[in-house]
């Protein structure tokens, strides 16, 4: 803001400047009572217009607009040092200055291997590590991250803008590798993927934020397998099914089984209770039978071994 209303004092101070020397110089006459312009007047009067106009142009390039959420990074080099100035507008001064524009907001950097996703969108971008049996794990990662205000400076003097490629990117290859080194394949795909993403949180965290890097968060974002493996995978699942279905099947086989013997059991146990039946009581079975006849039967007993049909003697007489 100073430097604002600096710039404000200067452009008042040359145009009041340039009025009085112009107005000066158009009040010169000849002899005669015209006004003339001697050659030393015309070039003062040129000098008294281009100079207050180089002085503008100077001053307005030495002004600068700083944008929401950036900050400008000043190194000037007489004195070799810097300085960094926050949003808003900022005096820099001409020709003895280099400026840096950080972007202090938020930021995403995605590594994946979909067409038009992440920093290199045009290549497959994703990381490929070993996991503890020695498999190929393709991952497609976004890391959300911004910078420490108070570290801009040191940044800017030790790195340079392009810190991404030159500390983001590496850190986070290099711990992912790390940590999936240490899980088994199925464990990187499904049962621990929650616990591995926040062990790679802290340990990326761990080796870049002592140096001004601010991580808010890694997530992994898809995990694959080499298209060899992803096969091996499907015929195992299919023999696994496989596996399930004959499973079943004798099961169900058994089941059967069980069920019969338990029937024939039943019949045997029946015919041992009829036969003990029999034995005490001959007659028995003769009652069995009877009763197995139709209604429509009119039977009489004459004897022990003898059953007639009565009534359809009856209707034959008739």
């Amino acid at each position: 803001m100073a430097g604002f209303f600096l710039f404000a004092f200067l452009v008042v101070i040359a145009m009041v400047g340039w009025r009085l020397m112009a107005r000066r110089g158009l009040q010169v006459h000849d002899a005669g009572g015209r006004r003339v312009f001697p050659e030393a007047d015309a070039l003062r009067l040129v000098a008294m217009i281009a100079v207050p106009i180089v002085f503008l142009i100077v001053i307005a390039g030495s002004v600068r607009v700083v944008p929401v959420g950036h900050a400008l990074v000043i190194f000037n080099t007489l004195t070799r040092g810097f300085r960094v100035a926050r949003q808003g507008i900022t005096f820099v001064p001409p020709f003895i200055s280099s400026t840096q524009d950080y972007d202090l907001r938020r930021l995403e950097y995605t590594m994946s291997s979909s067409s038009g996703e992440g920093r290199k969108s045009n290549i497959d971008d994703s990381l490929w590590s070993p996991t503890q049996e020695g498999l190929q794990v393709g991952i497609d990662l976004t890391v959300w991250h911004h910078l420490d205000p108070a570290a801009v400076a040191t940044i800017h003097q030790k790195i340079g803008p392009d810190y991404e490629e030159k500390i983001i990117r590496p850190a986070v290859r290099s711990v992912i590798r790390l940590v999936i080194s240490e899980y088994p394949v199925m464990d990187v795909y499904s049962a621990k993927r929650a616990l591995i993403q926040d062990e790679i949180n802290r340990k990326v965290k761990q080796l870049v934020e002592k140096d001004g890097f601010m991580v808010d968060e890694v997530v992994l974002r898809d995990v694959r397998f080499t298209p060899e493996f992803t096969k091996a995978i499907e015929a195992k699942q299919i023999a696994q099914q496989s596996a399930e279905q004959m499973k079943y099947t004798l099961e169900k086989e058994q089941k059967e089984a069980e069920r019969k013997v338990i029937e024939a059991q039943g019949r045997a146990n029946a015919i041992e209770v009829i036969n003990k039946a029999l034995a005490q009581n001959p007659n028995y079975i003769k009652y069995l039978y009877v009763d197995k006849l139709s209604d429509k039967i009119s039977v009489i007993v004459s004897d022990q071994n003898t059953i007639m049909d009565l009534k359809g003697i009856l209707q034959g007489k008739r």
